[in-house]
């Protein structure tokens, strides 16, 4: 039977339609940085610039806890995530040839290895990502994410928001998604997310709509506009160019300053019952934008001395299990618990009893990137996946 396979493997792999080879002098941020560095500093430190799998350890216990459990290679499932991981890789899809090269390890100088392991993708989400869409297929169905939805510029033509830009080192064209219309570059892959078994764990496009908002997602993600230089190249009568210019930060939930007074948080006592009402006004639930993320609300009784009577804990979180109901994360999963998400423009109240004795209370609200269960799943090392991030606090005499 080995002999067989053998035979088999020098077959043409069959690879999805590639992605449009980008010049090797447009790859890498650095090509950028002498008329962006504002942009290009501001970007190396946000999480985009982390969305590959060496970079991330979440990203990349994930990718290979779904390897295992899905007895895919580490590879074909590294090209699945490149999706919108790594958009700009050269294959986008594998076959069982390709599988059965991986599983008898003659794929060492196969198009999908070099793909996988090729510089040209090490820095993840970078300028010549989001800045090289020229088309974004708005029609497609919602499972179709990332390098699936997208219809990329010829190497060396740059998508920007301004019609008047002019550089000497790349040609410039400019879209609405990167003006009026720019919550539709970022639903290219910040839409919704499933596991290999099809089951959506997060949607934060129809959290959105659902809000009926008409917020765009870069005002708190990439702040406001400001007058500022988007390139130091000075082609206007020998000056800089100011224009409304964005920080290029994509700050998230794992900066605690997006997450300060993210839900408002208001106490009423009614007879035996403490009642917490926790407000969300963001145009998306809270938590949200990844599957295994928790609000956590600890409750703490105390006497007229100050000392602690009894305290309660209260997880807001969704749990994932794969076959056999075996506990999983949300890439690998087949059923979730129910959605206790606060959510998008909305509220969530809370029934909590008192405690005898008690005549004060103070509720503390905290985040979490990662719950407990798929911490401990992943075997996740740093400390930021179990820290607790405040959101906001109140006491009340009772």
């Amino acid at each position: 039977m080995k002999f067989i396979l053998f035979l088999f493997v020098p077959l043409t792999f069959l690879y999805a339609a590639t992605a449009t080879q980008v010049d090797v002098k447009y790859q890498k941020s650095k090509s950028c940085m002498p008329c962006h560095k504002r942009i290009v500093t501001e970007w190396k430190n946000s999480w985009h610039a982390k969305s590959h799998f060496e970079n991330d350890e979440y990203f990349k216990k994930s990718v290979e806890y779904v390897s295992r459990k899905s007895r895919k290679s580490l590879n074909a499932t590294k090209v699945q995530c490149a999706k919108c991981h790594n958009p700009r890789i050269m294959v986008t899809k594998t076959d069982v040839d390709y599988e059965i090269a991986a599983v008898m390890g003659l794929d060492k100088d196969s198009e999908v290895n070099k793909a996988v392991n090729s510089d040209a993708i090490s820095e993840g989400i970078n300028c010549v990502v989001c800045h090289n869409i020229d088309k974004i297929h708005y029609d497609y169905p919602k499972n179709k994410r990332g390098i699936d939805r997208v219809e990329w510029t010829p190497s060396g033509t740059m998508t920007g928001p301004y019609k008047d830009a002019k550089s000497p080192y790349h040609k410039i064209v400019s879209h609405e998604f990167m003006n009026e219309k720019v919550n539709e570059l970022c639903f290219v892959c910040h839409a919704n997310d499933s596991s290999v078994h099809g089951l959506v764990f997060t949607d934060m496009e129809a959290e959105y709509k659902r809000s009926k908002s008409k917020e765009k997602c870069v005002t708190c993600h990439m702040g406001k506009k400001y007058k500022g230089v988007a390139s130091t190249f000075r082609n206007y009568h020998g000056k800089e160019r100011v224009r409304s210019v964005r920080s290029h930060s994509f700050k998230g939930a794992h900066k605690e300053e997006m997450l300060k007074n993210a839900l408002s948080l208001t106490l009423k006592k009614k007879k035996s019952a403490l009642y917490i009402t926790l407000k969300n006004s963001l145009p998306h639930n809270v938590p949200t934008g990844f599957g295994a993320r928790e609000l956590l609300v600890n409750i703490s009784f105390m006497d007229a001395n100050g000392k602690l009577l009894a305290t309660k804990k209260i997880s807001l979180t969704r749990y994932y299990t794969r076959r056999h109901n075996k506990a999983s994360t949300p890439h690998m999963a087949k059923k979730q618990t129910k959605d206790t998400s606060i959510p998008a423009k909305s509220k969530k109240v809370l029934k909590v009893p008192l405690i005898q004795e008690a005549t004060n209370v103070r509720v503390e609200v905290f985040y979490r990137l990662v719950n407990d269960e798929v911490r401990s799943l992943l075997k996740l090392k740093d400390k930021l996946w179990e820290k607790k991030f405040l959101i906001t606090s109140k006491e009340m005499k009772l």
